[in-house]
C-alpha cells in the first residue's frame, strides 16, 4: 500500500469524525492508488483492485458507503458538502475531481450543442459534402466535415490508419471556404505530437491543388504544444478567461494525453466564440496526470449528449500488416468503455505470425535483457554516432548543413517498456548501452546519444518530451533538436538518454521500428500493449516472459 493511501486512511475518518469502517478504508486505499495512475474513480461493478478484499465485493462495500458520512450521492452531493467522496451510480470518486470532471464535461457538451455564429446554410452544407466525397472521403469522414460546419465543438476519434489527420485537413479546408479569415491554431500535448501534427497538416494541404489559397493558409497555421499556447509558467497559465486566446478554431490532437486540469485550463482560455476540434484515439493510454478526458467523453452518456458532434472513424486506409491486425484486435468494441484483453485469442493470433510479418513475437526470461534487443539498439547507437561525426559545420556558431540523416535516424528505432526500474526497465537498458558513462553529465555520453528533454523551456522553443541528439561542434558538446535548436547540455537539467522510453513517454511519437518489452506489471493495462504497438510504422518486436506473458499480471 502506498504512503498516500495510508495517510488518507488515517486522516479522512478523523476529519469526518467517524469510525474507520474497514470496507471504506479499502476503498480509500484503492482510490489513492488509482490517483497515482491518473485514475479518478473506482468502478464498483468491476473486478476488485488489489487493495480490496474480494470477500463480499462489491455488496459489502456498497453497504458501507451507504452508511458512511464520508460519502455523498452525486445527485444530492450539496446535502453533504463536507464528504470527500462522491458516489455517482457505480462510480466512486474524490469530490474535488468529481466536481471538476462534471464541469468540464458540461462545458464540452454545451459547446457541442452551441450553434455557430455563422452557421452554414443547407446549400453550403450540401456543397461541402459533395466536395468531400469528390476528395475520396468516406461516409464517416464526410460526417466529420459536416460536423465542423455545424458545431462549436467536434470530437473526432479513430485508430491508427483511419485517416484522422487527412480528415482534419478536409474539415479545416471546408471551414476556410466559408470563413476565409478564420484564425486557426494547431496544438498537441507534447512537442513531438505537435511537430507530427504540423507536418501532417502541411503534407495534407499540399494535395489541395484546386485550393491554393486555402492550402497556403493551412501550411502557415501556427502549431504548438498546449502548454506553450496557454503560456504556461509552471503552476499558472497566462491565458485564461480574462486574457483569452486570440483564435477562432483550435485543433487539439492526441487528446488521449490531455488530463483534466489541462482541459479545464484550455476551456477557461477559449474565447466564447472559439471552436474546438478534439482529435484522438480513445484506445490509447490515459494521460499521466489525473483524469482521462477523452475516455470520459467516449462513455455512452457523454457521447449521446455530443450527438452528431462526435464522429468515430472505423475504416483503415493505411495497411500496416500484422501490427495493425493485432492492434485492431486490442481495440474495444463500441459497447466497451475500456480494453478487455482476451489473452487466449491474442496468444493464438501471435502464434500464427509468419516469418515475413512486420510483427515478431519472442519470449525471454525477465532476469536480463534479450541480447538480440541489445544488439539492435547498439547497431542503432553506432549509426547515430557515425552520422553525428559526419556533421559539417561551415562556421563556428552555425547549424550543421547535413543534419537531416542524423535527425531521421532518431526515429528509426526505439525500445519501449512500461517500466523504468527492473531488468526490463528503461534505466537498465541505458545502463548497459552507456556503460561507465551512465549517470554522468550529458557531455560525457557517447556522441549521437538521443537526449530526452523533461522540462518545458518556452524561451528555448522546447517542450517536455522533445528529443534531441548529442553532437560535437569544434570540440564543444551540444544537443541538436529537430526544430534546429542547438542547446548547451547545461540548459537541459533533468534530461535523460532516450534510446529507450517508457510507453507513456512515447505517446504522440512514431518510429520505423519498435522493440516492445512487456513484463508483468503491478497495474496491468492492455492499453500499454496497444499504445506500444501503434508507435511502430514498419516493424515491431514484441518480447514477453512466456506465452501467457501478455496477460501475466
Amino acid at each position: 500500500m502506498t504512503s498516500l493511501a495510508v495517510a488518507l486512511q488515517e486522516t479522512l475518518p478523523r476529519l469526518g469524525q467517524c469510525a474507520a469502517e474497514p470496507a471504506v478504508l479499502e476503498l480509500i486505499a484503492a482510490l489513492a492508488s488509482g490517483l497515482e495512475r491518473g485514475e479518478l474513480e473506482l468502478n464498483l461493478a468491476g473486478a476488485p483492485p488489489e487493495e480490496i478484499s474480494p470477500e463480499g465485493w462489491p455488496s459489502r462495500h456498497r453497504q458501507a458507503l451507504a452508511a458512511s458520512p464520508l460519502v455523498a450521492l452525486a445527485e444530492a452531493s450539496e446535502c453533504n458538502p463536507e464528504a470527500p467522496l462522491v458516489l455517482d451510480g457505480l462510480q466512486l470518486r474524490w469530490r474535488r475531481w468529481h466536481v471538476q470532471l462534471q464541469t468540464v464535461l458540461e462545458n464540452l457538451q454545451a459547446r457541442a450543442q452551441q450553434p455557430l455564429t455563422a452557421a452554414a446554410t443547407d446549400d453550403q452544407l450540401q456543397q461541402a459534402l459533395a466536395h468531400a466525397a469528390s476528395q475520396g472521403l468516406d461516409r464517416r469522414q464526410q460526417q466529420a466535415v459536416q460536423a465542423v460546419l455545424c458545431h462549436s465543438l467536434v470530437l473526432l476519434g479513430g485508430g491508427p490508419g483511419t485517416g484522422k489527420t487527412s480528415t482534419v485537413v478536409q474539415m479545416l479546408a471546408a471551414a476556410l471556404r466559408l470563413q476565409p479569415q478564420l484564425r486557426l491554431h494547431l496544438a498537441a500535448p507534447t512537442g513531438k505530437a505537435a511537430t507530427r501534427l504540423g507536418q501532417a497538416v502541411v503534407a495534407g494541404a499540399s494535395h489541395l491543388d484546386a485550393d491554393a489559397a486555402i492550402a497556403e493558409r493551412l501550411q502557415q497555421a501556427p502549431c504548438s504544444t498546449l502548454h506553450r499556447l496557454l503560456e504556461s509558467s509552471g503552476e499558472r497559465f497566462g491565458r485564461h478567461q480574462r486574457h483569452p486566446l486570440a483564435l477562432d478554431l483550435l485543433v487539439v490532437d492526441e487528446v488521449s494525453m490531455v488530463d483534466l486540469p489541462l482541459m479545464q485550463a484550455l476551456l477557461h482560455a477559449l474565447p466564447p466564440h472559439g471552436r474546438l476540434l478534439l482529435v484522438g484515439d480513445p484506445a490509447q493510454l490515459p494521460p499521466v496526470g489525473p483524469g482521462a478526458v477523452l475516455l470520459e467523453l467516449c462513455k455512452p452518456q457523454p457521447l449521446q449528449a455530443l450527438g452528431e458532434a462526435a464522429v468515430e472513424l472505423t475504416t483503415t486506409y493505411r495497411n500496416n500488416g500484422a501490427i495493425a491486425a493485432v492492434a485492431q484486435a486490442l481495440r474495444p468494441s463500441p459497447t466497451q468503455e475500456r480494453l478487455q484483453l482476451d489473452s487466449a485469442s491474442l496468444i493464438t493470433q501471435l502464434q500464427a505470425l509468419g516469418p515475413n510479418e512486420n510483427l515478431r513475437w519472442h519470449t525471454h526470461s525477465t532476469n536480463r535483457l534479450p541480447q538480440s534487443v541489445l544488439a539492435r539498439l547498439r547497431e542503432h547507437q553506432q549509426t547515430l554516432a557515425g552520422l553525428a561525426r559526419e556533421l559539417q559545420w561551415p562556421e563556428a556558431d552555425s547549424l550543421p548543413q547535413n543534419s537531416e540523416p542524423l535527425l531521421a535516424e532518431l526515429e528509426q528505432c526505439i525500445l519501449l517498456t512500461p517500466m523504468r526500474q527492473g531488468p526490463w526497465g528503461v534505466d537498465s537498458v541505458h545502463r548497459q548501452l552507456l556503460a561507465e558513462r551512465y549517470g554522468q553529465p550529458i557531455q560525457a555520453w557517447p556522441l549521437g546519444t538521443p537526449v530526452l528533454n523533461q522540462r518545458n523551456l518556452p524561451e528555448q522553443g522546447l517542450a517536455n518530451g522533445d528529443i534531441g541528439v548529442l553532437v560535437d561542434r569544434n570540440g564543444e558538446r551540444l544537443v541538436l533538436f529537430p526544430s534546429g535548436r542547438l542547446l548547451h547540455p547545461a540548459r537541459l537539467s533533468q534530461a535523460t538518454p532516450a534510446l529507450a522510453l517508457t510507453i507513456h513517454k512515447s505517446q504522440g511519437s512514431q518510429y520505423a521500428e519498435v522493440l516492445l518489452l512487456m513484463p508483468p506489471t503491478r497495474h496491468w493495462d492492455p492499453r500499454l500493449l496497444y499504445t506500444g504497438l501503434t508507435r511502430a510504422r514498419s516493424q515491431a518486436l514484441l518480447v514477453t516472459p512466456d506465452k501467457a506473458g501478455v496477460s501475466a499480471a
